[in-house]
């Protein structure tokens, strides 16, 4: 990434940040990858039980990873055959590891989900959540933020898990009520109401969709 690029990115995140902040919400910048899984890691003891919902991003910064082989309990969905205790599992944990389908300039965080586990997990349940969010998904208000949220990453991710929908088909939402939809919850953060429960750490990478 040129230095004009990267300096643009920074300047882009001390505004995300200075938002969050706002929001009684915790930002962070990283500079690539690596340096947000070392931050990430910061944040999370030792010991920690943590859940995560399929956020591309946390596997991306390599924190699946290392969660997986650190000295942490990982709720691993993958290792159970009931998803259901898994997901359950996750409204006790201490910490919520999830990314965003878009983020507002000034800190607004959008999120659509078709089961709900995620974006409820988000709400309410861990005793925190952290975000892993490239610099790609930051819009410039809500309205962006949710035409992005439809438009990209749905579309994407009905495409990724093989569902039945006009946007699978299309590439762009068609507000559909098909039943393969994962356009069922829509949660909009705006403020945390509990301080320090709700950490962002911005990435200067693409990541997830």
């Amino acid at each position: 990434m040129n230095e004009v690029m990267v300096k643009r990115n920074e300047l882009l995140a001390e505004k995300v940040i200075e938002g969050l902040i706002s929001r009684n919400m915790t930002g962070y910048y990283a500079k690539d990858k690596e340096e947000a899984l070392k931050i990430a890691l910061n944040i999370i003891p030792e010991k920690s039980v943590i859940s995560m919902g399929g956020a591309m991003s946390v596997r991306e910064i390599g924190l699946v990873d290392a969660l997986k082989n650190g000295d942490y309990d990982f709720i691993d969905r993958d290792n159970y055959e009931d998803k259901r205790q898994a997901m359950l599992k996750a409204y006790d944990a201490d910490f919520f590891l999830a990314s965003a389908n878009a983020i507002t300039d000034d800190g607004v965080i959008v999120n659509i989900d078709g089961n709900a586990n995620r974006v409820s997990a988000i709400a309410q349940g861990p005793k925190k959540v952290l975000f892993i969010v490239g610099i790609n998904k930051v819009c410039f208000d809500i309205d962006s933020a949710m035409k992005r949220a439809r438009n990209v990453a749905a579309p994407i991710n009905a495409q990724r898990f093989g569902l039945s929908t006009p946007c699978s088909k299309t590439g762009t939402c068609m507000n559909c009520k098909s039943p393969d939809t994962i356009c069922c919850q829509f949660l909009i953060t705006r403020f945390s109401r509990h301080a320090d429960r709700i950490h962002v750490i911005l990435v200067n990478d693409n990541l997830g969709f």
